[in-house]
């Protein structure tokens, strides 16, 4: 007896041991740590905003073709109506002349050869009845490749806007868990000054001029996702504001912005220049003294940062 309770304690303290060594208390993330997760969080955020974006500008494509497509129709049907009507007139005369029911003869796809030689008594009729029908037929088919092709891209639109609503709602799952690092971080989720810019502006000639003079007045508005203005940004909605202002066209995506400019060395950048940063997943507006001005991330407000700020992936002029 006296054996075995010897050898059950050491096994008892071993056990206690074992569970000790593995009840390791975690340490809190340094502010630093959480810093570089908000830093790398923010990054990959902004990669997302941009493919909402692209959706967007996806969707605005398509909304562009149905457009078209439905001021196509009404005219279409329109002159396939009259059309009809025209051959249900000829019919009508074919009926009162022969007592014939023309108009299976006429609708039946014979040619029209054939169709005067049945008729016989309509010879006087033979100039332009080939054609009437023709048209007929032909602009009935327009008319339903048309309505087919509208009944298809509105499909695609409704498709795109679902996924466009699961997009942001995803971005709004990951902005939450931003959010929440930089209140444990630094107490409040915003970073960076929201005070409007008042020092000077460079004077710029031009449509580039115009450009930086609107980035300038920018500075302190809201990053917001998606947004263009006039009251916040984000990357790309701020360059292409900007540009607008001075009378020129940029999607609302920095790959579209990127393949829309003309590519330069660093050496020959000037104000009014876009810097894309991030595999294209960020873009700024170069304002001169190597400075840009940008929609940094969520939280942050429009600021000048160095162009020095991340490795630039390139540069671009807008044509």
């Amino acid at each position: 007896m006296r054996t075995a309770l010897r050898l059950l304690i050491p096994v008892g303290a071993l056990c206690i041991g074992i569970l000790a060594a593995t009840s390791t208390a975690y340490a809190e993330p340094t502010v630093a740590q959480l810093e570089q997760q908000i830093t790398e969080k923010s990054t990959e955020l902004e990669k997302i905003v941009e493919q909402y974006n692209q959706l967007n500008e996806q969707l605005k494509a398509t909304q562009a073709e149905i457009t078209t497509l439905q001021a196509a129709i009404g005219p279409l049907e329109q002159r396939a109506s009259q059309a009809q009507d025209r051959v249900a007139d000829l019919a009508d005369t074919a009926y009162k002349t022969t007592g014939v029911n023309g108009l299976s003869i006429l609708l039946s796809g014979v040619d029209g050869r054939q169709m005067l030689e049945r008729l016989g008594t309509l010879q006087h009729l033979a100039n332009g009845q080939q054609a009437l029908i023709a048209e007929a037929h032909q602009t009935s088919a327009k008319h339903t490749a048309a309505t087919k092709a509208l009944e298809q891209r509105q499909a695609e639109e409704d498709a795109r806007v679902k996924i466009s609503a699961d997009q942001r709602k995803a971005i709004e799952g990951e902005l939450d868990k931003l959010n929440a690092l930089k209140m444990k971080a630094r107490g409040t989720t915003t970073s960076g000054s929201s005070a409007a810019y008042t020092g000077p502006i460079p004077q710029i000639a031009g449509a580039a001029g115009a450009a930086v003079t609107f980035a300038y007045q920018a500075i302190g508005k809201p990053y917001v996702f998606a947004a263009d203005g006039p009251d916040s940004y984000d990357c790309s909605g701020l360059t292409m504001a900007a540009w607008a202002a001075a009378g020129k066209s940029l999607a609302h995506y920095t790959v579209t912005q990127w393949e829309q400019t003309a590519r330069l060395n660093r050496s020959q950048l000037e104000p009014g220049d876009l810097v894309f940063y991030s595999d294209l997943g960020h873009v700024a507006i170069y304002v001169g003294d190597n400075k840009v001005i940008h929609a940094p991330t969520p939280g942050d407000h429009v600021k000048i940062s160095s162009i020095d700020m991340m490795t630039p992936y390139g540069y671009g002029r807008v044509k």
